[in-house]
């Protein structure tokens, strides 16, 4: 029991990497960015190229893969979803055409040449990231034996987690953000550069995602298509814990990664996917705020 708790809460910890930055830029901007799986996935690839073109190691992957998404998320805000902040449908349909132009360029090598390099068949085969030998194998627990990179994963969540709530809650950015969360028009009135605060939070949050996908390469084949359901769950833990609260967001992505670590161990994943997609739709039917929403005034 202690080892199917242990993988429900590394589950957990990948969803809550690819939930942070939809529910701060969800509930913060309003947008809908069907992009953010594709950020999952780049971060994946800067994790395949960094072990190819300099020999980095998956820790130096990490930040560098944040950065990228950061950057790249910052250019999307820029140029496309800042013009159609108030239209939801609107950011919808063409954050997901951003996600299907991202995956086309990976499966076409895009840009890879003009750094003159050219790796055959890197943007359309599977690739894999190799983990470091001492985060490989396992250890020995309360009579189980843990995985040590799914210990890894679960710390650099846990770090991350920290670092978001210290920006959140202790800085002064953070009060900004929460008060567009709460009341965008007020947070202008009161003097807050509401654009560039939401451009820093865009950013923010895909630089989270891209790390999640650096996590993921250590688990699961990188491919151009593995962000697509990544979107989902992540949009599943935001309106499972309720929209703009982090503390609903860390509790969600540990209960629904639990049940599919659960239900999994005792059927298979395609039957733990639809029980986790039936407690969303039971939770949206009961609570439709979700469980830890703030409370209204």
């Amino acid at each position: 029991m202690l080892d199917i708790l242990f993988i429900g809460l590394s589950l957990g910890s990948i969803l809550l990497l690819v939930a942070l930055g939809l529910a701060i830029t969800y509930g913060a901007m309003g947008v809908i960015n069907m992009a953010h799986g594709e950020m999952v996935m780049i971060g994946a690839y800067v994790a395949v190229l960094s072990g190819i073109w300099l020999k980095a190691s998956l820790l130096l992957a990490i930040p560098l893969a944040f950065v990228v998404t950061a950057l790249l998320g910052l250019m999307i805000e820029r140029v496309v979803v800042r013009r159609l902040y108030g239209r939801l449908l609107d950011t919808l349909l063409a954050t997901w055409g951003i996600a299907m132009l991202l995956q086309q360029a990976v499966r076409l090598e895009f840009g890879l040449s003009f750094f003159g390099i050219h790796i055959q068949g890197l943007g359309a085969g599977l690739q894999n990231v190799a983990v470091p030998s001492y985060l490989q194998g396992t250890f020995r627990l309360a009579g189980a034996d843990i995985n040590a990179y799914r210990t890894f994963t679960i710390a650099v969540t846990a770090a991350l987690t920290l670092a978001t709530w210290f920006i959140l809650y202790r800085t002064a950015a953070g009060m900004q953000v929460r008060a567009i969360i709460r009341n965008p028009e007020m947070a202008a009135a009161c003097g807050i550069d509401v654009k560039r605060v939401n451009a820093m939070t865009f950013a923010f949050g895909s630089g989270l995602a891209g790390v999640a996908g650096v996590m993921m390469s250590g688990f699961k084949t990188v491919f151009p298509d593995m962000g697509t359901t990544m979107v989902v769950d992540g949009f599943m833990v935001v309106v499972t814990g309720g929209v703009g609260s982090l503390f609903g967001t860390i509790l969600s992505s540990g209960l629904l990664g639990e049940i599919n670590a659960l239900v999994a161990i005792g059927t298979n994943d395609i039957l733990a996917r639809a029980v986790v997609f039936g407690v969303v739709i039971l939770v949206i039917l009961v609570k439709p705020s979700g469980l830890f929403s703030f409370k209204g005034r």
